[in-house]
């Protein structure tokens, strides 16, 4: 299966099944993984946040480079990448749209029928290194699971425009300045941060991720039940 311009889309099962995994996981957990794995700086900017405290979002990065720009439709050059409303007709089920603003921090460069239209095209999430509008709205959206640097009233048009998809783009780090996304790394977010899981690092990080997850499981039971705590650390060499 391939998308418009013959690039291979990940088979719609194995990304469902993935995502299933992943959410069972929490992103503390997956951290500590890939910084053991010598992967520290994979940690979005924490003002990236859920638009609701429940949400989860797991998937593979469907990449679209935004910034700042002034100039009204009229004047941009054709681009046939994005005619015809292709920013949307090339995603697909189970994908995270990712969103570099580029320092844009005004404006909202998506929004509600954006977000509904990202949805009728199959994607779970929406993470933007910037702004939306519409949040109530957004929040709305069954099966969407959406994480941005601010909400905003303001319109985007004159102010920032989307310029390409599906290429690598540099989003805001935390323990570095930016975190590059290439399409097809996996995102992992919930309410204390998002992480850019390299796609050739994933199964890797996955599986060890269960194990860690498995340990902490038995650490907490013993904990809860009253084992000293010098002594569950001293079994299981995790807190």
């Amino acid at each position: 299966m391939t998308n418009g311009h013959g690039a291979a889309r990940p088979d719609p099962a194995w990304v469902a099944q993935t995502a299933k995994r992943l959410e069972a996981l929490y992103s503390a957990v997956v951290y500590d993984i890939m910084d053991e794995m010598g992967l520290p700086h994979q940690c979005l900017d924490l003002a990236i946040t859920p638009l609701d405290h429940a949400m989860q979002v797991a998937g593979p990065a469907y990449t679209v480079a935004a910034g700042p720009d002034m100039r009204e439709r009229a004047e941009m050059p054709p681009n046939t990448k994005l005619a015809d409303f292709g920013v949307f007709t090339q995603m697909y089920d189970g994908c995270v749209v990712v969103v570099a603003a580029a320092g844009e921090r005004q404006s909202g460069i998506w929004g509600e029928l954006m977000s509904n239209a990202s949805r009728a095209r199959g994607a779970t999430g929406v993470v933007i290194d910037g702004g939306i509008r519409d949040g109530r709205l957004v929040r709305e959206i069954d099966g969407l699971s959406v994480f941005v640097r601010y909400t905003s009233p303001i319109e985007s048009l004159r102010r920032s425009r989307i310029h390409d998809i599906e290429v690598p783009i540099a989003m805001t780090g935390t323990t570095s300045s930016q975190v590059r996304v290439d399409p097809g790394d996996w995102i992992f977010g919930d309410e204390d941060g998002v992480l850019v899981i390299p796609k050739d690092a994933l199964d890797e990080v996955l599986a060890k991720s269960e194990e860690a997850k498995d340990v902490e499981d038995k650490v907490r039971e013993e904990v809860q039940a009253g084992v000293p705590v010098i002594d569950v650390y001293n079994k299981y060499g995790r807190l």
